[in-house]
């Protein structure tokens, strides 16, 4: 079941065990950054898992996060409408506090 909602406001963590990381499936340059939920994907196997053979474990939600390019890179001079869209695991995200629906 998924936590999130088309719309919901999240953001990417930051920083994510195990330090160092071993294999990342989410974009250094977008950790910290907030975007919206734009889709749900589905459930999926963690890639970050599935990368050293480990393919039982649970099943993750996969969402498509719209991020605005400004919000992504502060220096952007291309249009304000203009946005970048991520798919990234549910185990990556946290919601904005109040800004989602309860």
């Amino acid at each position: 079941m998924a936590r999130y909602s088309v719309g919901d406001k999240v953001r990417v963590r930051a920083v994510f065990p195990p330090t160092p990381p071993t294999h990342v499936r989410t974009p250094h340059y977008i950790r910290g950054c907030v975007g919206t939920i734009e889709r749900i994907c589905g459930e999926f196997g963690n890639p970050e898992e599935l990368a050293f053979g480990r393919r039982y474990g649970p099943r993750s939600t996969l969402y498509r996060v719209r991020f605005r390019q400004v919000d992504v890179w502060p220096d952007y001079d291309g249009p304000a409408a203009d946005h970048v869209e991520i798919e990234i695991y549910e185990f990556w995200l946290e919601p904005v506090e109040g800004e989602n629906a309860a």
